[in-house]
């Protein structure tokens, strides 16, 4: 199944505008790549409403829904075909849960975009069920898309910067994009975990925060530094902050075409885990977010 989708750009679509706006993401995205774009259609059979039916003639052929869903992707893929530039648009309808074929097809991806439309209790918890499951799982970046169908709307990409393998895999990430669309990268070091209503009590400590925060500038700029040479025509902003990472990653990300995080995600059962500052971006950000795993 991933040899289809081997360094192509792939986004999940179940029919819901979420999803749509990811796919149009997607195209552009995979324009200014120029990758493959796949449109796939993950569903479940049998349909467990189908099999309680208390009937022996019954006779179930997943033929008529697998005919419908790939009307439904073949009229995106027609839209998303001019939104791509000159690269191939394929649709792929595939039988078995959303997870498991997504996390297939993203295994040699170059990109795996997905759509939000999860809702919960509190209305700013936005990441649906399959998407946060896959963030986790999968070791392609993965980019899940919400408000907007257009990368590149405020030309503006910020990047959370901690020193990290993780991190300097995110901080390429971000310049590549960066440089594809003629936007400002702003690289944000959040050095401090401490709520601020603390630093009253911390400051009467003998700590010298001046050198701390310049000791914090030296961590982003030698980061920043190896990626600027490679990528001399974009414009960096360098953000050192007390505030808590996803905090300044939230604010500097108000008005960003894509935030973009590595996830370091620790413990007996490692798929199960997101790093708690990538974890509360991807649940609380109004704009797209990019989660980078080790690999």
């Amino acid at each position: 199944m991933s040899e289809s989708t081997h360094d192509a750009v792939v986004v999940g679509y179940d029919g819901s505008p979420a999803a749509r706006r990811a796919a149009h993401w997607a195209a552009r995205e995979a324009a200014t790549r120029r990758r493959r774009l796949v449109i796939a259609h993950a569903f479940r059979w049998p349909l467990t409403e189908l099999t309680q039916l208390r009937t022996e003639a019954l006779v179930l052929s997943e033929d008529p829904f697998r005919g419908e869903y790939q009307n439904l992707v073949d009229e995106l893929v027609e839209e998303c075909r001019p939104l791509a530039g000159d690269n191939e648009v394929q649709g792929e309808v595939i039988p078995g849960d959303p997870v498991d074929v997504l996390n297939s097809l993203g295994t040699d991806a170059n990109l795996l975009v997905l759509g939000s439309s999860g809702h919960g209790a509190v209305h700013q918890v936005l990441l649906g069920s399959t998407s946060a499951e896959l963030v986790r799982s999968v070791t392609t970046p993965v980019v899940v898309v919400r408000e907007t169908d257009n990368p590149a709307r405020h030309r503006r990409v910020v990047v959370g910067v901690d020193g990290s393998a993780t991190s300097t895999r995110a901080v390429d990430f971000a310049f590549d994009f960066a440089t594809r669309h003629d936007a400002e990268l702003v690289a944000v070091h959040a050095w401090s975990d401490l709520p601020l209503d603390a630093l009253g009590a911390v400051r009467e400590w003998d700590v010298d925060w001046n050198e701390i925060t310049e000791q914090a500038k030296v961590i982003l700029a030698e980061t920043v530094a190896g990626h600027s040479a490679r990528y001399p025509d974009v414009r960096v902003r360098q953000v050192v902050t007390m505030s808590k990472p996803v905090e300044a990653l939230l604010e500097e990300g108000q008005k960003a075409d894509l935030i973009v995080v590595g996830s370091h995600g620790r413990g007996a059962v490692r798929r199960m885990l997101l790093g708690s500052v990538s974890q509360a971006v991807l649940h609380y950000a109004q704009r797209p977010v990019a989660v980078l795993r080790e690999t």
